[in-house]
């Protein structure tokens, strides 16, 4: 009979091998929470809070070239945060304006400052790098103030033009109509609280969630 036990040296190799594939596998396929109905208020609340922005722009600032000033990349990743994750700490009302806000304005600095077309490689990857920097110190994380600050470096002629009224408008404006949207539309479902706080969410009525200084934690 052939003799197996030289291959048993290779059992404990083999295992750690097929537990690290099972890790892996959880941490690559694991789902979020499934429910149908949150899933369709998420939904609602993006499609209100960007076609919101894209009816102020198109009502109010009658831009005729294809660039959407007003509606920028930042605000769809913002919305992911703020109707379907509105319970994180990073999709807070301090976290998303100020966040976004401090990230425009090391956005514009940068490129100001650092620019320089032989490496135009150096100010995007900086102003991304100091956003996140600034934001950990403020505590003001919010994922999307990257892009904002990237924007700010990498964007059309138009948004480099504008230089710091690219901190008021779109940032500032677009920012502010997304929280409202989110205020307003995400504590009309009994299963939400924005801005979110440790309370039992269904025995408060609609507007007791909008007016959270009247709640004591």
């Amino acid at each position: 009979m052939p003799n197996f036990a030289g291959l048993k040296a290779f059992d404990k190799p083999m295992k750690k091998i097929k537990r690290g594939i099972q890790k892996v596998k959880m941490i690559a396929y694991k789902e979020t929470s499934h429910q149908p109905i949150d899933n369709l208020w998420s939904f609602c609340g993006a499609f209100i809070g960007i076609a919101a922005i894209g009816l102020i722009q198109q009502y109010f600032y009658h831009l005729d070239r294809e660039d959407q000033l007003f509606l920028i990349g930042a605000f769809g990743a913002s919305s992911v945060l703020l109707f379907s994750a509105s319970n994180s700490p990073l999709a807070q009302p301090r976290n998303t304006l100020f966040g976004g806000i401090l990230s425009a304005i090391v956005g514009v600095l940068t490129y100001k400052v650092f620019y320089m077309e032989e490496h135009i490689w150096l100010s995007p990857a900086l102003s991304v790098a100091l956003a996140i920097l600034v934001m950990q110190y403020t505590k003001t994380l919010h994922p999307p103030g990257g892009a904002i600050a990237l924007i700010a470096n990498i964007g059309s002629d138009e948004i480099k033009e504008m230089g710091f009224f690219y901190v008021f408008n779109p940032i500032f404006t677009g920012l502010m109509v997304l929280l409202v949207v989110a205020l307003l539309f995400n504590n009309i479902s009994k299963n939400r609280i924005y801005p979110y706080r440790n309370v039992e969410i269904r025995k408060l009525k609609y507007f007791e969630k909008l007016f959270l200084w009247n709640i004591k934690n």
